[in-house]
């Protein structure tokens, strides 16, 4: 297995596609078409974490955070950044990144973090415009032969629509060659006629989807030559964005929450807005530096709204009509190199796939 191929499993999770325009993801450092020896799953990208990839015998690092996050203009060891991608170069170590690709998943950060305090009925708080990044496939194929040709195309990831899988859109009626004549014959592969009547087979796709979509097409469908259609849609995905929210199955008091929210999210402080007596039952979630994410959170109707890196006058934002809380950067991430790890556990079981021992948290408390 090469670099590559963990990176094509990466995408299945996070497209690098839901990567916001600011960040830097994918590989950061090392050779695409290496051989991989070993995987070290990481929140963090440090010296030390280089160190135990080495002694581990991995050679690809797949961290949340990038390491190189703006451009690098020397290598001289200056600084951490610097020293982590001499360290990494030296010692032919491959970085790859999910950052904001993952934050942006439907089943990433946010999730987890939903999964952790147990929400249900989620949603995004922010959805992602995903301008020219939908796809629509239309094409044309003998009734007996579309739902053969359906699979194939879900098993390349089309058809799934947020929680939906195998979606599609089948008509019978008389194909695109002949609209007059449902029996034209019509040449396949190996020179075979077809005489059947047509269906039109219609799914939706993400665009990075569509070399594998067209290929499992082009597989599944009997004609030599396939007549198909591609249209970008315009639609904002509701599955994809930043934040979540989500609801307790039954309603807890702002202390009873504070309790919980601390011990399941293993922080040693909590800031917080001023309490105010409310009932506590739909969250809103985000991972990370969250403070342009309040007023969402707000509008949605969340009574708490879980994230980090808020400012002194961001808690002010609250105007007594929802709970603020800040848990700590690292806190509200920890969760997500877990993700990765099982993830690519599941994916690959022909070499190490291992979770990272290195306390990568900057932030102490006294």
């Amino acid at each position: 297995m090469k670099v590559k191929d963990v990176a094509s499993i990466l995408e299945e999770l996070a497209p690098l596609s839901y990567s916001e325009d600011f960040d830097n993801t994918g590989l950061l450092i090392g050779d695409i078409n290496a051989d991989i020896t070993g995987v070290l799953v990481t929140l963090d990208t440090l010296e030390d974490v280089i160190d135990e990839a080495i002694s581990s015998n991995c050679n690809l690092i797949v961290s949340f955070h990038p390491i190189v996050f703006s451009g690098l203009k020397k290598i001289t060891g200056s600084n951490y950044v610097q020293r982590v991608a001499a360290k990494a170069i030296k010692n032919d170590i491959a970085i790859y990144a999910t950052h904001t690709a993952l934050d942006n998943s439907w089943n990433g950060v946010n999730a987890m973090i939903c999964e952790k305090l147990e929400l249900k009925n989620k949603q995004i708080l922010i959805s992602k415009r995903q301008k020219n990044k939908l796809k629509k496939l239309i094409t044309y194929a003998p009734t007996g032969l579309t739902s053969k040709i359906r699979n194939a195309l879900f098993a390349a990831g089309a058809g799934e629509i947020g929680n939906y899988k195998n979606c599609s859109f089948t008509s019978t009626g008389t194909g695109s060659f002949n609209p007059n004549d449902k029996a034209q014959p019509l040449v396949g592969k190996n020179g075979i006629l077809h005489f059947e009547e047509e269906s039109q087979i219609s799914v939706t796709y993400q665009k990075h989807l569509e070399p594998s979509v067209i290929l499992a097409l082009k597989e599944a469908h009997p004609y030599e030559e396939v007549a198909y259609e591609i249209t970008t849609l315009e639609n904002n995905n509701q599955h994809i964005g930043m934040g979540m929210v989500g609801e307790f199955a039954s309603a807890m008091t702002e202390l009873e929450f504070m309790k919980f929210l601390k011990k399941t999210m293993k922080t040693d402080c909590i800031r917080h807005s001023r309490l105010q007596g409310d009932k506590i039952k739909k969250v809103a979630v985000l991972g990370g530096s969250g403070s342009y994410a309040i007023e969402a959170a707000k509008a949605i109707g969340a009574d708490a709204f879980v994230t980090s890196d808020l400012k002194y006058h961001d808690f002010f934002k609250s105007e007594n009509t929802i709970l603020l809380t800040d848990i700590g950067h690292y806190e509200s991430e920890q969760f997500t190199k877990d993700l990765l790890h099982s993830f690519l556990n599941k994916k690959i079981t022909n070499f190490a796939v291992l979770l990272s021992q290195t306390q990568t948290n900057p932030i102490s408390y006294f």
